[in-house]
């Protein structure tokens, strides 16, 4: 029974400190997002899905600026980068001309 207790008393203690450095846990759960949203940026096959996911990846820096106190920062990343880089890359994508290969059995031509 004394095992238990050490246990029940070990979760007791962690929560007690997650709870006290919530900003520790929303750190770390940015950081988490950020990374899965990096990881998806290269290997989305979409191009369009990838310059979205890299608007994920924008905002977590914004919001890891505000983490640090330096808003201003945070507001500058979040106009120039997720306002107007992220569209530009959108537009530019959009605008372009994409060519589908057609399979050797179609009769449009």
């Amino acid at each position: 029974m004394e095992f238990i207790d050490d246990i029940w008393n070990g979760f007791c203690g962690v929560t007690e400190y997650l709870w006290d450095n919530m900003d520790l846990v929303a750190f770390v759960v940015l950081a988490a997002l950020a990374v899965a949203a990096a990881v998806y940026v290269v290997t989305d096959k979409e191009v369009v899905h990838s310059a979205f996911y890299l608007a994920l990846v924008f905002v977590c820096v914004a919001v890891t600026y505000f983490f640090l106190e330096a808003e201003f920062i945070g507001v500058i990343q979040m106009l120039v980068y997720v306002g107007a880089i992220t569209i530009l890359f959108a537009f530019s994508i959009m605008l372009t001309r994409r060519y589908i290969m057609r399979t050797e059995g179609d009769s449009n031509e």
